[in-house]
């Protein structure tokens, strides 16, 4: 009854204590399922304790491991990040270079294009200014070669009517003879009507000119003026007046001659200034055109570079924002697992406090309220001459010898071989005129040469025609293979610049790509940690609830037998809500880490594959452009093949041109007047031969008289 008193708890019989112990025994079992012994709830306690420092350790070894992996990622992914923007920011700069070049190359082929097209308008004002005083000196020349040719015929005119009187002797002539000067003598021709007044008017006016022309050259001419012939001219004899008028003939020719060299020398002259200024206009167009395909070349070339410019400047800048974010990153973690470190240092200290108290302080209390299972507590990486005739033939035949050893002519040679052939076969046939067929025979030599005279000078103006043309040809082909080569080059340059930044963008995206494979490996062993400590601290939270709640409902009991330890348990059960609050907050700690890690990863991850996707699009766009320059190369190069191809037809050309018009000892010159004095040569032997066949036929027509004289009589 007293216990009743003392211990007023419904449960006060032996029964009601064994089945409160039961229900202790299974409740302690149950949080306990390792192990098969019964344990008492301090015993669990310090084996929970020494279990969950074991646990802390093995989780900092793991977490420096993995932080150390971490960091090693964030420095090979700074200096990756590093170099792509030293890349990049070397790129922008030899970009912003060439961009400068091409403007100032685009701005000096502008005023390149103005001053070729004032040099072009200046050449071809020129020509024109050239032309129209050509055309007028043509005018002139040709007003007077009519004049100067009307003269000659008046004065051939007046020499053959004075001639012809003169063998007539009549009246008119009498008066002629009696003529003081020409202009009477003139006057009486006209009387007689054997010229016209207009013809003496412009024989007049010719003579007027040419004393005029030269009165300052020599005294005398001044007295051959109208109305004051020299007395050595003009003695009243009509052969003076003769002479007087060849004289003027023979001024007048030599007047037409000079005109006529001159108007050639003006032609060949103002064909030569034409040439020249068309060429300068044909070259000045051509290199025009040059400079404007130059300023659209690099036009295009600067508008690619401002792309690429463009393009490289946003990569530098994700890049360098990438390296912010990275370096922000790699602190945060730094500083976490700084955090972290410290954490799982105090909580070490707590469970080693804790652990120490409940060994020393529940010792006694174990053992008077477990009794001995206490003890059961255990803690656990590419011949002769006989006539005239042979003597006309003999002097023929000499003509054309000289003619051939002073021009060292073989064809001379040759036509006088047969000629001296022709004279003896006719001589000694007796029939016909031995000189005809010689005639023929130098009349053919004749136009033979005049034929080669025309036809060298038609060579000559296509000689110059054809080395104008194939000299032009020639320097446009060079300039084309230059420019051409010029352009493959770049082309190739550009091309192999392209294919190295295409290499360095792969090698990126392979560093990248890594990097990120990294990452999620990090990712992955931070997350199956956080899994199996998340397991952990939930079972060690559980347990360390279970032994309060036992310990809680032990002390609030108050139908105990013995002198219970409230103190103690007091002490325990507050140590134990310690060890509750500790893993409550590294179970919220861990889950908070978990969730920055996670929301981290899926930030780098996102940046990782825009960076990822736009240096893909480099490499699409660089591979593409490279293809796409290898082909204009390899067409250029087919260009610049056909070009040379060309060029060496041109200047094979040009070589056969050089030996057939220029490489030669007789020039143009030389072999006209060489040809010119054979022509003469034989035209003084036909001369010779016809004024001897004149004969021939004078004495064949009076033997032919006698002939018919005899007949008559007979």
């Amino acid at each position: 009854d007293g216990r009743s008193v003392r211990c007023p708890h419904p449960l006060a019989s032996d029964d009601s204590r064994q089945l409160l112990a039961m229900k202790l025994s299974v409740a302690l079992l149950a949080s306990a399922a390792a192990s098969a012994l019964a344990v008492s709830p301090i015993g669990k306690v310090l084996q929970l304790v020494t279990d969950l420092q074991a646990k802390v350790l093995k989780e900092g070894e793991q977490a420096q491991k993995v932080y150390s992996e971490y960091t090693e990622w964030c420095e090979d992914r700074a200096r990756s990040i590093g170099f792509s923007i030293k890349t990049a920011t070397g790129e922008v700069e030899e970009l912003t270079a060439s961009i400068a070049e091409y403007t100032s190359t685009v701005a000096s082929l502008g005023s390149k294009i103005e001053t070729l097209a004032s040099d072009i308008a200046t050449d071809e004002a020129d020509l024109k200014a050239a032309l129209e005083i050509r055309v007028k000196e043509s005018a002139d020349f040709s007003k007077e070669e009519a004049e100067l040719t009307e003269t000659i015929s008046v004065l051939e005119r007046a020499v053959a009517v004075l001639e012809r009187e003169m063998h007539k002797g009549g009246a008119s002539m009498l008066q002629v003879k009696n003529a003081k000067n020409l202009a009477q003598a003139l006057g009486v021709l006209v009387q007689a009507s054997s010229i016209s007044s207009a013809d003496a008017k412009r024989l007049t006016a010719f003579v007027q000119s040419t004393a005029s022309d030269e009165a300052a050259a020599d005294e005398v001419e001044d007295e051959v003026a109208l109305g004051a012939p020299p007395a050595a001219v003009y003695k009243g004899h009509g052969g003076d007046i003769i002479e007087t008028l060849q004289g003027l003939l023979e001024k007048a020719e030599a007047q037409l001659d000079d005109l006529r060299n001159k108007e050639t020398s003006g032609a060949h002259n103002f064909e030569m200034l034409q040439q020249s200024l068309e060429d300068e206009v044909k070259v000045a167009n051509k290199d025009m055109d040059d400079a404007k395909k130059g300023v659209a070349s690099n036009g295009e070339s600067k508008a690619s570079a401002e792309g690429d410019l463009e393009t490289t400047s946003k990569d530098l800048a994700t890049d360098t924002e990438a390296k912010g974010d990275l370096h922000q990153s790699c602190m945060t973690k730094a500083e976490d697992f700084e955090a972290e470190t410290k954490s799982r240092g105090e909580e070490l200290k707590a469970l080693a406090e804790a652990k120490k108290v409940v060994s020393e302080m529940t010792g006694g209390a174990e053992a008077v309220s477990y009794g001995s299972a206490a003890s059961l507590l255990q803690v656990a990486g590419s011949s002769s001459i006989s006539s005239s005739v042979d003597l006309a033939g003999f002097e023929a035949v000499h003509l054309i010898r000289d003619l051939a050893r002073k021009h060292g002519s073989a064809a001379l040679a040759q036509l006088a071989q047969r000629v001296a052939s022709a004279m003896r076969l006719g001589a000694g046939t007796g029939a016909g005129n031995p000189f005809d067929k010689v005639k023929g025979l130098i009349s053919d030599m004749i136009s033979k040469l005049e034929k080669d005279a025309g036809a060298d000078a038609t060579k000559r103006a296509y000689c110059d025609k054809e080395l104008s043309e194939t000299k032009t040809k020639k320097i446009e082909k060079g300039t084309e293979i230059e420019h051409l080569s010029t352009k493959m080059d770049q082309l190739s340059a550009k091309s192999a610049q392209l294919k190295e930044e295409v290499a360095e963008l792969m090698n990126a995206l392979s560093q990248l790509m890594k990097a990120q494979a990294e990452m999620d490996s990090i990712r992955r062993k931070e997350h199956d940690l956080f899994v199996k400590n998340d397991a952990d601290l939930q079972q060690g939270l559980t347990g360390v609830q279970s032994a309060l709640k036992i310990l809680n409902e032990y002390y609030a009991s108050q139908d105990k037998a013995h002198s219970a330890a409230d103190g103690s348990a007091t002490g325990i059960i507050g140590l134990l809500e310690v060890v509750e609050s500790d893993f409550s907050k590294g179970l919220a700690e861990a889950s908070a880490s978990e969730d920055s890690s996670a929301s981290e990863h899926d930030r780098e991850t996102r940046e990782n594959k825009v960076e990822m996707s736009m240096k893909e699009k480099d490499v699409e766009y660089k591979t593409k452009e490279s293809a796409s320059l290898d082909k204009d190369v390899s067409e250029l190069t087919s260009d610049r093949s056909g070009a040379q191809a060309e060029l060496d037809a041109v200047l094979e050309y040009w070589a056969r041109l050089q030996e057939q018009c220029i490489a030669k000892a007789e020039s143009f010159s030389e072999r006209k007047s060489r040809r010119e004095a054979e022509i003469a040569g034989l035209k003084e032997a036909l001369r010779v031969l016809d004024s001897e066949t004149a004969l021939l036929q004078r004495h064949a027509s009076r033997r032919k008289g006698a002939l018919r004289g005899h007949t008559i009589a007979a």
